[in-house]
């Protein structure tokens, strides 16, 4: 009994030390990217991630919920482009995607604002760079976190690197097919 009492004491005490150092070593700015090249020319790749309607072709989080009601505003390849989805999946969740900058055939820069299942705001870029005949995609997200999310950082990542690597697959499929 002592020892299995030993083995939960420290276990406790580690999670506790994981929190704390968590807590203090990450900042409340988050930043992530991820990038793929793409056998394309830049301006091809543009006709993709240049709209809301052409992003959601390869928007990952798109099949969470195939149900999911999408309302798009604004005009299309604009700035002002927006769509809003709302989920009964807590996975997909509501929330809305607005651009907020382009530079064509170079960067989209995007904001979304998150409902449900949590409020949140973060900022995306989508940033194109020719390499040779190809094309290089970064997708970049940043956005602030509470200091009892910074603990779930390493988990966030993994999802993160799971999501943007699967959109940006989905994206080098649509192209190069």
């Amino acid at each position: 009994m002592k020892t299995i009492l030993k083995i939960l004491g420290i276990i406790i005490l580690v999670i506790v030390v994981y929190v704390i150092i968590a807590m203090l070593a990450f900042g409340k700015n988050y930043h992530y990217e991820k990038s793929i090249v793409i056998n394309a020319p830049k301006e091809k790749v543009w006709q993709k991630v240049s709209s809301m309607k052409a992003f959601n072709e390869w928007n990952p989080w798109m099949k969470l919920d195939p149900t999911m009601k999408i309302i798009y505003s604004g005009n299309s390849g604009e700035v002002g482009d927006k769509y809003c989805w709302d989920s009964k999946n807590d996975d997909a969740g509501a929330g809305c995607q607005e651009i907020k900058g382009l530079v064509a055939n170079e960067k989209q820069k995007t904001e979304m604002t998150f409902i449900k299942p949590f409020d949140g705001q973060a900022t995306s870029d989508i940033i194109l760079t020719t390499e040779g005949n190809a094309t290089k995609v970064t997708w970049t997200m940043d956005t602030e976190q509470d200091p009892m999310i910074k603990i779930m950082r390493p988990m966030m990542d993994h999802q993160m690197g799971k999501s943007y690597g699967e959109g940006l697959d989905n994206l080098k499929k649509l192209l190069e097919k």
